[in-house]
């Protein structure tokens, strides 16, 4: 079956009013938080795969997303970057849309208008969005999560959270556009983006997987795996150490707790006090060697 650009499984399932949780590769996923994220939540609930773009070369350039190649027993196979959709029922609350997207290189609108057809014809209630983005943060502190809401339940869990308002100005991703048709569909949206030390670059990234999981378990009851807490407490750890034998980082600490401390004070985030030019240069150029990786 067919919607829009989408070839659906069928029978189409019934579903109990579902949230959809989404993540958007490769920006607004820094670390993994979010793939690792969904990889976790796929797992613990057993979902099943939904819907994938039928031509995905429609919309992504694969010089840009490369196409990988793996074996399966002793037979080659080729896996093509898609869009994929998968589900979870469960026995209380709302049942689960886990939606995996690419950042489109072309026919967004298409992109778009499939993905918001999809939204209907399941029935969505909540469209929400995880993620992750580099910040001025240390990592000696709880990681602050930002976010916006529309509907007034949404509007609720936002608060419930303790996520602090984004009142984010300026270039954004195109896949914007599926919060708007969302609500003039009677979608209630939400959006839940950890902000991330950014002097840890790593593949996997707990602690920004952790903070995300303490919000889905306040607000979905889901249990978080006690081998991420082991994960996240190792990680922090290794940073810590490393910043001990950095200069540069270990001068520029304090001045990120700082900020971290008036963003607090700050719910809104509004008059808050940023980096000295001369601690933003010794900030990026950090930065650039990469320091998080082990």
């Amino acid at each position: 079956m067919r919607i829009g650009a989408f070839g659906l499984n069928e029978p189409i399932p019934e579903l109990k009013e579902p949230h959809v949780l989404a993540i958007l590769r490769p920006w607004i996923d820094v670390n993994n938080v979010g793939s690792l994220t969904l990889d976790g939540l796929e797992a613990q609930f057993g979902a099943r795969e939904l819907a994938t773009l039928a031509k995905p070369g429609n919309f992504f350039d694969f010089t840009r997303y490369r196409p990988t190649v793996y074996f399966e027993g002793d037979i080659r196979r080729l896996k093509i970057p898609n869009t994929i959709l998968s589900y979870a029922k469960r026995e209380k609350g709302n049942d689960f849309v886990f939606l995996r997207m690419l950042e489109p290189h072309s026919l967004s609108e298409v992109y778009v208008d499939s993905v918001s057809q999809l939204l209907q014809i399941l029935k969505v209630k909540r469209y929400c969005l995880l993620g992750s983005m580099y910040d001025a943060v240390p990592h000696t502190k709880p990681l602050l999560v930002s976010g916006r809401a529309t509907g007034k339940v949404a509007e609720q869990d936002l608060k419930k959270a303790g996520v602090q308002t984004s009142n984010y100005q300026g270039p954004t991703t195109i896949l914007n556009l599926i919060y708007q048709k969302a609500q003039e569909q009677g979608i209630e949206t939400i959006t839940f983006i950890v902000s991330l030390p950014q002097y840890v670059n790593v593949d996997e990234d707990y602690l920004g997987k952790v903070r995300l999981m303490e919000i889905l378990n306040l607000l979905y009851d889901i249990p978080i795996d006690k081998k991420d807490f082991e994960k996240a407490a190792r990680q922090r750890s290794l940073i810590s150490q490393k910043v001990e034998t950095t200069p540069e980082l270990k001068k520029i600490l304090p001045h990120l707790e700082g900020i971290y401390a008036t963003r607090v004070a700050k719910k809104e985030g509004e008059g808050v006090v940023g980096l000295s030019p001369e601690m933003e240069e010794i900030f990026w150029e950090t930065d650039e060697k990469d320091f998080g990786k082990a």
